[in-house]
């Protein structure tokens, strides 16, 4: 089947599911701002990157070393991350903040166009599983269970910025963000392709994990601060209404 034919397949058996409010829509109804606010925190990750790499031994290359170093638990020599639980503990971190902010947030587009709320599923869906892989990331460190760690990076990077790309290619969106979406997204899988062929084009191995990682934790910055704005603004709209009456 061909992938319009699929896609349009698809659409059609979403509008014809029936539309129920549960307890977590009428939670995020109430509380429109805890989703957006709680993306935004994702900041938190390059904090905690910075305070941790300050004191790794013998001297963190950001050039050379991977965000995994970081969390490492072994040291030696060559390798020592005094604050690695502080490390695994923010992939912990952000790892629920994926996960409850792609929960919360996806509530606000099920009353969409069935096309729009399909790809809203599926999006938000991709992004609470990389919460679920950034969780593992922290749960088994690269030195520890290779496979584990590696799996938990894929879903996290992987499938999180996949998740990205279809939300761009259908969320009714302003077209700067919408667009953004639609070009690094492709980049960052490109990136993480090639990282994880060990082909870092001389940009160093920590510099190409990062042009793969880095994109998806700052959208869900900006996309946590544009609908933090949108409900101000509705907001703001809704009081002045109240005041002319």
């Amino acid at each position: 089947m061909q992938p319009y034919r699929l896609w349009t397949t698809m659409v059609a058996r979403e509008a014809s599911r029936p539309r129920r409010t549960t307890r977590i829509k009428t939670f995020s109804d109430k509380y429109p701002w805890l989703g957006p606010t709680i993306w935004v925190l994702s900041v938190l990750y390059f904090i905690v990157q910075i305070v941790v790499a300050s004191v790794w031994l013998p001297s963190y290359s950001w050039f050379s070393n991977t965000i995994s170093d970081l969390g490492n638990t072994s040291c030696g020599p060559k390798l020592c991350s005094p604050r690695h639980d502080w490390m695994n503990g923010e992939f912990f971190v952000l790892g629920a903040v994926m996960a409850a902010g792609a929960l919360l947030i996806y509530q606000e587009f099920t009353e969409r166009d069935p096309d729009e709320l399909l790809a809203a599923r599926i999006g938000f869906s991709c992004l609470a599983l990389a919460g679920a892989g950034a969780a593992l990331v922290g749960q088994f460190p690269e030195n520890t269970v290779g496979i584990m760690h590696v799996t938990g990076a894929g879903l996290a990077i992987g499938v999180g910025t996949l998740g990205i790309f279809v939300l761009g290619l259908a969320l009714a969106l302003p077209n700067s963000l919408r667009w953004a979406m639609r070009v690094v997204a492709p980049l960052a899988l490109i990136a993480l392709s090639l990282f994880a062929s060990h082909m870092y084009l001389g940009l160093g191995a920590g510099t190409m994990e990062r042009l793969a990682a880095y994109p998806e934790t700052i959208w869900l910055i900006i996309f946590g601060t544009y609908m933090a704005r949108i409900h101000r603004f509705d907001g703001h709209a809704r009081a002045r209404t109240v005041n002319r009456h």
